[in-house]
């Protein structure tokens, strides 16, 4: 059944992209494998999808000592300060930075190990007051802060729409989040690339990519609803 569904993820993805005009090799899909179990990974595995996200740092860390090592990890939920010291040398991405404060502890935790640390900016785009995330006419002072910081590169932004049945609602907020990230690239900031746009889910993420995404989270898509009672 996960293969199916990557299969049918895929053919969508392909499907945006030929509709934006785009290259689908230009889109990561990213199966958030969060509350799942490292069984449902080995069995997506032989699809060729290595990127795989998850919202806490434990279960990012336990998963990554049982499954095979050429796995891509992408750290995409709130990250706590005190945490961030388990993710050094595990992880590919961390899409959730949104202050100073957070940046500055990955800044030393990747200095001790002198790791590079690949960072996006969340940005809150629909200004929610239930999400984490910078507003986006602050992100560009942040960004100049971050990157001072020599042990952290940032790749981009990473932005998580609002719940809604519809998702044409949310290309509002995607378009917003595109034309956010070129203002930043055309400020050609040290250390900083904008060339990751994270945006869109399983419910939204065929519109994230008519409008510019090149990274998808998609879980309940893949791995079926979640139980989050367990």
């Amino acid at each position: 059944m996960i293969l199916e569904n990557i299969k049918k993820v895929r053919e969508n993805i392909s499907a945006s992209c030929k509709k934006a005009g785009r290259n689908p090799e230009e889109v990561t899909l990213i199966a958030v494998s969060k509350t799942k179990p490292y069984t449902d990974i080995e069995e997506a595995l032989p699809s060729g999808v290595l990127d795989y996200g998850e919202n806490k740092v434990q279960e990012l860390t336990e998963k990554y000592e049982i499954l095979p090592k050429n796995i891509q990890w992408h750290m995409i939920g709130h990250l706590q300060r005190n945490k961030v010291k388990y993710l050094v040398g595990k992880v590919k991405l961390i899409h959730s930075v949104d202050s100073i404060r957070l940046a500055n502890q990955i800044e030393a935790e990747f200095g001790k190990k002198n790791e590079i640390a690949n960072i996006l900016i969340e940005v809150n785009i629909a200004n929610e007051e239930s999400k984490f995330g910078v507003n986006a006419n602050e992100t560009l002072d942040l960004i100049k802060k971050i990157s001072l910081l020599p042990h952290i590169r940032i790749k981009g932004l990473m932005t998580i729409a609002p719940y809604t049945d519809n998702p044409e609602k949310n290309r509002q907020y995607f378009s917003k989040m595109k034309k956010l990230s070129v203002d930043i690239r055309e400020k050609n900031i040290d250390n900083t690339s904008m060339d990751v746009l994270s945006m869109g889910m399983t419910g939204d993420y065929q519109v994230a990519i008519e409008e510019g995404a090149t990274m998808v989270r998609v879980g309940t898509g893949i791995f079926g609803e979640r139980n989050y009672n367990k």
